[in-house]
Parts: C-alpha cells; sequence; structure tokens
C-alpha cells in the first residue's frame, strides 16, 4: 500500500481548507449530518453539551469541571489508568527498541511525549468541537438506530498572561458516543432522521445522558521531527471506554474492528479461527461492504496509528503480517479461492476483487487504519477552533477528506431511514468514496478531482487490478504514483 499519498492528502487538504469555495462545498456535504457551526458549539458548549454536564447528568453549576477534577469522578478513574499504562507500555517499547534515540517529554527529546500533565491539569478542559450524526451505523445497532457523537477536543483554559506562544487547542480529541434511540424509547428510526435532516440543531434535543454507550479517545501520544536517522512522525493513540451502568464506570474495551495482529501471529489455533471466519462468505461479503463486524475474541483494546506511516514494521497498518509471508493468516490462495466461492455462490463483491483489495480492506475497516488514511494528522474530525480569533489552517473545516467525502452516504442513509426505506450501508475504502449514483463529488478532491486517491491505468486493461480499476481522474488530470511499485497515487493535472 502506497504511503506517501496519505500524507500528502493531508497537505493537499489543508490547502483546500482555506479556500471559500471549499468551505462553501463542505458546508452543503454535511448538511443533515453535522452540526459544526462555530458560533452555535460556543453556545452549545456553555449549555447542557458542556462535556461534565453530558457525563454527569446531576450536574448544574455554571463552572466547567476542569480535567483534574473530571479525571477525579470515579467513572473517569479506569480511563486515566488505562492511558497511563498505555504511555508506560510506549515509553518502554521505544525505549528498547530506539536505544540511540531519546524520548520524553519537550523539545530536547528525539521522540517528544504529550505531557500528562497538561491532560489531567487544572488548566485544561474538554471543549465541545462537534455533533456527529451516525444513524448510518444502525446496521450494527439496530434497536438503537445507530448513534450519534458528541466530540471534543482538549484545551487550554487557564493560559498564562501574556502567553502567546501556547496554542489553546491540544492534540486529543474524546467523543461521547450515544445511542439515537434510547432504550425504551418509543420513537422510531425514522422520526429521528427525519428530524436531523430537517434541522440537525433542533434534533440534538434527542441527545440525553440515559442513551451513553461509550467513550472513544484519540491522543497524540508522542511526535519525532526529522533527524538525521529517520523522516519526522507522529503517533496517534486509540482507546474505546464502554458506560458499564452497573458499576457506573467507563471500562476499557476492544476496539471495534481493531484486530490484534500480534496476538492472532503467536497463537495458531486462534489464526486458524479467524482466518476461517473471515473468509466465510456471509462474512466475507460484509467485509466487502464495509459492515462487518469482527468478533471482539480476534480484537485489541488499543492501537498505535503511525502518521504517515512506514516505519518499525512491527508499527504499520494492521494488516501487516496477516496477509501472505511466512506465518501469515492468510496466504494468496486461502483469499483466491475465497472470492471464487463467495461469487459463485451468487454474491456479488463491489470493493474486494483482488488479493490487494482485500488487503486494503483489511486495513481501513480497523480504527487505526481508517484514521491514517484521508485524515488531518490522526483525525477525522478535529473540528473548527470557535475558542480562537485567528484560527490556523488546519481547523478552518471541521473533517478530513474522508470524513466530508462519506457524507453523501450518510445522508442516503438518513434519507432511506426517513422513507422507511431499506438503506445501503455498504461503503467504499476509505481512501476513495462509493459511488452511488450522485455526481455531487465529480470533479472535488474526494473523488477523481485534483488530490484525490486513483489508481494508475496500465495496458493492456487486463492487467488492472480490479479493485482499482475505477479510480480514475477526471479530464485534465492524470494519475501520479508516489512510489515505484504501487500503483496507487493521486491525481495531478497532466505534464506538457
Amino acid at each position: 500500500m502506497s504511503r506517501a499519498p496519505r500524507f500528502l492528502a493531508i497537505v493537499l487538504f489543508l490547502l483546500c481548507g482555506v479556500s471559500p469555495a471549499c468551505a462553501a462545498q463542505d458546508a452543503v456535504l454535511e448538511r443533515g449530518t453535522a452540526v459544526t457551526d462555530p458560533a452555535t458549539l460556543r453556545q452549545l458548549d456553555g449549555g447542557k453539551f458542556r462535556l461534565d454536564r453530558v457525563l454527569l447528568s446531576e450536574r448544574s453549576a455554571d463552572t466547567p469541571l476542569t480535567n483534574s477534577e473530571l479525571f477525579a469522578v470515579p467513572s473517569m478513574a479506569p480511563v486515566r489508568q488505562a492511558i497511563d499504562g498505555e504511555f508506560d507500555r510506549y515509553i518502554a517499547r521505544h525505549g528498547a527498541s530506539l536505544p540511540k534515540e531519546t524520548i520524553g517529554v519537550g523539545e530536547g527529546f528525539d521522540f517528544q511525549l504529550f505531557d500528562r500533565v497538561l491532560l489531567y491539569s487544572a488548566e485544561t478542559r474538554f471543549a465541545l468541537a462537534g455533533i456527529v450524526n451516525r444513524m448510518d451505523r444502525t446496521y450494527a445497532a439496530e434497536a438503537s438506530c445507530g448513534e450519534i457523537r458528541l466530540i471534543y477536543r482538549l484545551t487550554r483554559v487557564n493560559k498564562a498572561a501574556g502567553d502567546t506562544a501556547s496554542p489553546p487547542r491540544l492534540p486529543m480529541t474524546l467523543n461521547v458516543v450515544l445511542k439515537a434511540r434510547g432504550d425504551g424509547e418509543a420513537i422510531t428510526c425514522s422520526d429521528i432522521a427525519g428530524r436531523w435532516l430537517a434541522a440537525p440543531l433542533a434534533a440534538t434535543d434527542l441527545i440525553r445522558h440515559e442513551n451513553i454507550d461509550r467513550i472513544e479517545t484519540n491522543l497524540q501520544i508522542a511526535h519525532a521531527p526529522k533527524s538525521a536517522v529517520r523522516d519526522f512522525r507522529t503517533d496517534y493513540l486509540l482507546k474505546v471506554f464502554r458506560y458499564d451502568r452497573n458499576a457506573r464506570i467507563f471500562a476499557e474495551a476492544p476496539m471495534e474492528n481493531q484486530i490484534d495482529r500480534a496476538r492472532l501471529l503467536a497463537d495458531d489455533g486462534l489464526k486458524r479461527e479467524f482466518r476461517a471466519w473471515l473468509l466465510d462468505p456471509a462474512n466475507l461479503v460484509a467485509f466487502d461492504r464495509g459492515t462487518v463486524l469482527i468478533p471482539e475474541k480476534f480484537l485489541a483494546q488499543g492501537a498505535i496509528a503511525p502518521t504517515p506511516v512506514g516505519f518499525d514494521p512491527s508499527e504499520l497498518e494492521p494488516e501487516f503480517g496477516l496477509v501472505q509471508g511466512e506465518g501469515a493468516v492468510f496466504s494468496e490462495a486461502d483469499v483466491v479461492a475465497a472470492l471464487r466461492k463467495a461469487t459463485e455462490g451468487g454474491a456479488k463483491l463491489q470493493n474486494i476483487r483482488s488479493l490487494a483489495g482485500f488487503e486494503r480492506r483489511l486495513n481501513d475497516v480497523t480504527c487505526s487504519g481508517c484514521h491514517q488514511t484521508r485524515g488531518i494528522g490522526g483525525f477525522h474530525f478535529p473540528g473548527v477552533d470557535w475558542m480562537t480569533d485567528k484560527p490556523s489552517n488546519s481547523t478552518v473545516v471541521p473533517g478530513s477528506p474522508h470524513f466530508f467525502g462519506d457524507q453523501i452516504r450518510r445522508r442516503d442513509i438518513l434519507t432511506a431511514l426517513r422513507d422507511g426505506k431499506e438503506p445501503d450501508y455498504s461503503r467504499g475504502f476509505a481512501s476513495r468514496p462509493q459511488l452511488r449514483g450522485s455526481t455531487e463529488l465529480a470533479g472535488t478532491n474526494y473523488q477523481d478531482g485534483w488530490g484525490a486517491h486513483c489508481y494508475v491505468q496500465g495496458k493492456p486493461a487486463s492487467n488492472n487490478d480490479a479493485s482499482f480499476r475505477d479510480w480514475t481522474c477526471a479530464e485534465g488530470l492524470t494519475c501520479q504514483a508516489a512510489g515505484k511499485t504501487s500503483r496507487i497515487g493521486m491525481c495531478f493535472i497532466k505534464s506538457r
């Protein structure tokens, strides 16, 4: 899988993000699926959607809890303990694998750790950065009509007077994931979808503390500037904590579809079980559609997502070491035979038509793989910074190219739910939205325009990979691959 296009996508997105035309297009794309207006978010953050009021239904105080107070709440103690454990393991792992490089807090280190003091500080809190409708995930939670997500960004609130060097926002998000329909609520999925499509802000009245399912955290755990021994690198720590209503705590939980590669490769029995499960025709079809839900026995409870990727093989995309090679979970023969069996059985595969397509999907169904693809660094929704008068380029628009490229699919699903029709929950690869007949994305960097991910077409056409041969560029553009071996590239203007 090509590494450079993912990094270039970040740069291209930032260039587009400051363009009024791009901003206007993005505002249209997110219609009905998100609340992203800075002034509105500022008002909501001062009201019932302030994080401490969301997590602690009994709290009514005017002053928001700082993080030192938030992480002292009993329900958040397991979250702090788990994050601290991940830091300790990260430091130990890099201390052993990088003996010539230092790791610690501050610019004097080769690997500059995020300062945990700030995470648990009286000088920081989480500010509301956006509200996103994810009813497109109803396939994973039919009884609750999918999810609604409140996304918060770690922010400094007590900067020292005259401190202009420290940015107010810090590289961490915390998502509160709620059921779109709470247990026992009489409202239908159709009604909820209709209210979101008609007026997303008014639809937030449906969000209640009782609907909380889990929280998800994404933290830039370390940054390594470019040096004589390597290029720059940034690592993001991803975690999930499910709400235990009986214990009233957020407990560390397996991450959806985050394959525990190390455990699979070390356990032959588990490896065989996972191979048989995923290659079963019914599961393979769901895998192709992007709606597969891998059993928790195969999953990890945390992940590090490097950006850009391509460093230590043990920290590459989740599929690394799982497909082909000695000791791998899947061989080329396994995959080819499974694809043939599925199609002969009448399955119409939409995305996976080759070994390379299988490998790419194995990566982007995972949390870490998805966050490495077409993101702003390691984030898909950093949100606009409403706490500063002059937001940086990376916060002029709220979401990544992946986020905006997926909005038409999400809106189509909302419309189908509203109208009582069976939604099509399938999705394309994270790199390239799946065509659904709409032309809204044509010519944009989300689909086939300048900066879009594409596939270098070869001759004869029969030699083109069936999973990617439709990844073409708009007229006047040509697909240029970044590496010498990969044919996945980006659309640029044809050289004269």
